[in-house]
């Protein structure tokens, strides 16, 4: 699997253009499913919002877009763009609009939509998923820092650290680059200690 720009949590941020609101969601999904769910569950929230607005795009192609009632091309579509040109995947948004009174016209609209997705990405912590495994063994005190300096080397991070008799640490790094770092850590502890490797999967890196 090829690696790939997702967030790590919802988020939202809101706009306010000419009075009217613009409420900018947008949350990690994996499947249509999850996708709907979510942007049901924002309809629901809004329900005596004038427009909810959605784009999602997933992993392999398929994406999707509605004006939900706004001029054609002038609010989906601009929703979509901007989580395209974020270099997003596996993501869904949902634009909400209180009307505020005063027509936008159709570059106005454009330019909302556009901006509250902008906000809500920014809002968002964005991420990298890649295939990784995570390397985990326990060692003496003495060691510690010297596998940490080891592991920093060798681009592996550090993911738990349990100090007890000895110390237990969890580092992740990418599938495929972990033999360096597991040599150097069978010389450092003279192959005494028990290291253990998961299977890839896929997680942020």
């Amino acid at each position: 699997m090829a690696a790939y720009r997702t967030i790590a949590a919802p988020a939202q941020a809101e706009i306010v253009e000419k009075k009217s609101r613009f409420i900018g969601q947008i949350a990690p999904v994996s499947t249509e499913e999850e996708a709907l769910a979510f942007i049901n569950g924002v309809k629901a929230e809004h329900r005596m919002a004038r427009h909810n607005v959605y784009a999602y795009v997933l992993r392999g192609g398929r994406i999707r877009y509605t004006d939900d009632g706004e001029p054609a091309k002038t609010a989906g579509m601009p929703t979509l763009e901007a989580i395209q040109h974020a270099g997003l995947e596996d993501v869904a948004v949902v634009v909400t609009r209180y009307f505020g009174g005063i027509l936008l016209g159709t570059g106005g609209l454009v330019r909302a939509y556009t901006d509250a997705t902008k906000a809500a990405i920014d809002a968002a912590d964005v991420v990298t998923v890649s295939v990784c495994v995570d390397i985990i063994l326990e060692v003496p005190y003495g060691l510690y820092e010297q596998v940490c300096r080891i592991a920093e080397a060798c681009q592996a991070k550090l993911q738990e650290s349990d100090f007890a008799e000895n110390v237990l640490l969890t580092f992740r790094m990418l599938d495929g680059t972990q033999d360096p770092f597991l040599e150097k850590l069978t010389e450092l502890t003279r192959g005494q200690t028990e290291i253990m490797v998961t299977d890839p999967y896929d997680a942020a890196f």
